[in-house]
């Protein structure tokens, strides 16, 4: 079958690889319709390089049909339409039952010590095969797919592979009060969606920050106010002018490692891509360090009291943090890889009818076949283009 590999810092290539086979009772193999390109992709293709393998197979939001099951898969059949999550997960284990499927104890890393495995990641989470592939197996295949219906394009239902179940756990996170103000950083496709849920749910006021004037402009179009980085020497003063002075209520923070303008943190992320590989993923896992202007932000422009959520990937072990402005202005912080399936449920409803309240219907900006996944990958990180659906 044709999968992206990835071989190195911004080498990625399409090529021939063995087709994956049912391994375990709980496996499943899926034909892949669609999938996603991500902007956690783009960490694999820049930053976290040291904790990769040449010849992993990339992509972890794919959707297809479901063409062979293992015999402890009960609700599955070859034919059905499904919906891979990102992560892999039991379902029956203490966190799964928690609703935390992305600390499921039966998929833990545990050589390091991370949570549960993901589709089409560094060797921290498995480097188990992804979904930018022609088919995928799929562990855990008795609990992970959502089967969706029929007749309507993938664009449908894609996007609950990550983007929507991303998103709403990052507004839960943020907590915004009735009526109140929530500054989402970062209009990529996660920070995009972040703001269409929360107007859907009622924000008062919703407000995104970008320096990209297509993101902006895209927001502006459903109802969200926008604010230009490059329009404002302080934005956090920006922010306090449109809430009586205080600040956000909430700020969501979807930017994460990768952040613009902290010139010492990409120095940094550089150089580790530059070492040999052994010495890269040491100096990486003990002593690495995220581009943090995002977070700085968002601690900056929320209101003492106020909440802030990051959905934007953070993978440094040495970061600093400014403690004492965290704790004086008394600000709770929420984070973490979103839980999947424990937000399904409040999700599929509002997919399920005619009037797609959240866009998904639009929301991607390209469609491009799988065997131009490379220029994707290179379109993606320069900006070029917003949500990338890929097709084999």
């Amino acid at each position: 079958m044709k999968a992206v590999v990835w071989y190195g810092k911004r080498d990625v290539r399409v090529e021939d690889v063995r087709d994956p086979v049912i391994q375990e009772p709980t496996d499943a193999i899926i034909r892949v319709t669609s999938t996603g390109l991500c902007g956690s992709d783009l960490h694999l293709y820049e930053v976290l390089s040291p904790f990769m393998t040449p010849g992993d197979i990339l992509g972890h939001e794919p959707m297809g049909v479901v063409e062979e099951v293992g015999p402890e898969v009960p609700d599955l059949a070859p034919g059905d339409r499904v919906v891979v999550p990102f992560q892999i997960a039991c379902g029956s284990c203490f966190m799964c039952e928690r609703g935390l499927q992305t600390q499921c104890e039966t998929t833990q890393v545990r050589e390091h010590n991370m949570g549960a495995r993901l589709f089409g990641y560094t060797k921290l989470y498995g480097a188990v095969p992804g979904g930018q592939a022609e088919y995928l197996r799929v562990p855990q295949a008795h609990y992970g797919p959502v089967k969706v219906p029929g007749g309507v394009p993938d664009d449908r239902y894609v996007y609950l592979s990550d983007v929507l179940p991303t998103a709403w756990q990052a507004v839960a996170y943020a907590d915004v009060p009735k009526d109140g103000t929530l500054v989402v950083l970062g209009l990529g496709p996660i920070g995009d969606m972040c703001c269409r849920i929360a107007l859907h749910q009622g924000a008062g006021q919703v407000i995104g920050i970008d320096l990209v004037p297509d993101r902006l402009a895209r927001a502006r179009s459903r109802g969200v106010s926008t604010l230009d980085l490059t329009e404002h020497d302080d934005i956090a003063t920006a922010v306090r002018d449109r809430t009586a002075g205080r600040g956000a209520d909430s700020v969501i923070d979807a930017v994460g490692m990768e952040a613009h303008g902290s010139t010492a943190g990409k120095m940094l992320q550089d150089l580790a891509g530059l070492m040999p590989g052994r010495l890269a993923e040491k100096i990486a896992s003990r002593a690495g360090v995220d581009r943090l202007s995002a977070l700085y932000t968002a601690i900056d422009l929320v209101r003492r009291g106020g909440t802030i959520s990051l959905s934007g990937v953070y993978g440094g072990m040495a970061d600093p943090l400014p403690m004492l402005t965290l704790f004086d202005k008394q600000i709770q912080v929420r984070m973490g890889q979103a839980n999947v399936r424990r937000w399904v449920p409040e999700i599929l409803p509002l997919l399920a009818g005619d009037e797609d309240p959240l866009g998904v219907d639009g929301f991607a900006t390209h469609h491009m076949p799988l065997a131009q996944a490379a220029e994707a990958y290179e379109m993606f990180q320069h900006k070029d283009a917003g949500k990338i659906v890929m097709r084999p």
